[in-house]
């Protein structure tokens, strides 16, 4: 039985990684002798209040500098397969998706914008019994309350006409203020001045 696709590759970007590694072992020259020269001072001479502040600064910031190459010591891009996801199963294998949208100030998350995106999330192509959109609006606000009904009352048009005619752009504002609208079939023309009523 042949394997799958994946649904990923990771790709090894060999030029960014022999530049990392490169650079790595010299900072890592200059840093052993700068540790070294601060050690070797030490005995010497008198440590004085901020030679070791500046030392353990040294220190401190050498740990971070060498923690943090763990990230570029192997760099890589990921090429993803998303239309592969739902290749393979049914709608039945599916997992249950909670979507939870948070809002609180008006002011600042205009409620045209939240509902725009509660109503993308509803028409996304993902089973409609799996899935849950929840509006979290901790300000309490009247305004989105009746936003909310609002969009309710639009999405009972916008998320069958989507699924309908395989609208790609979910998002109504979006959607909307395109200019290039493709013929999609029988009727989209009359739906579509339908919705935007």
């Amino acid at each position: 039985m042949e394997a799958p696709p994946p649904y990923s590759l990771c790709n090894p970007n060999k030029k960014s990684t022999i530049i990392n590694r490169s650079y790595a072992l010299l900072h890592s020259v200059a840093i052993s002798s700068l540790i070294f020269y601060r050690l070797s001072s030490f005995f010497h001479s008198t440590p004085s209040l901020p030679l070791l502040l500046a030392f353990t600064s040294e220190l401190i910031l050498s740990v971070l500098w060498l923690l943090s190459q763990a990230f570029l010591w192997r760099p890589f891009t990921r090429q993803t397969f998303p239309e592969r996801l739902l290749q393979d199963k049914n709608d039945d294998e599916l997992p249950a998706i909670d979507l939870f949208i948070c809002t609180a100030d008006p002011e600042k998350e205009p409620p045209l914008e939240v509902m725009n995106t509660v109503l993308s999330a509803m028409a996304m192509d993902y089973p409609a019994e799996k899935l849950s959109v929840y509006v979290s609006d901790d300000g309490g606000c009247g305004l989105t309350l009746y936003a909310m009904k609002e969009a309710w009352e639009f999405g009972r048009y916008w998320v069958p006409f989507c699924t309908r005619f395989g609208i790609k752009t979910r998002c109504p504002k979006l959607y909307f203020s395109r200019y290039d609208d493709e013929f999609l079939g029988q009727g989209y023309e009359a739906e579509k001045e339908k919705i935007k009523v």
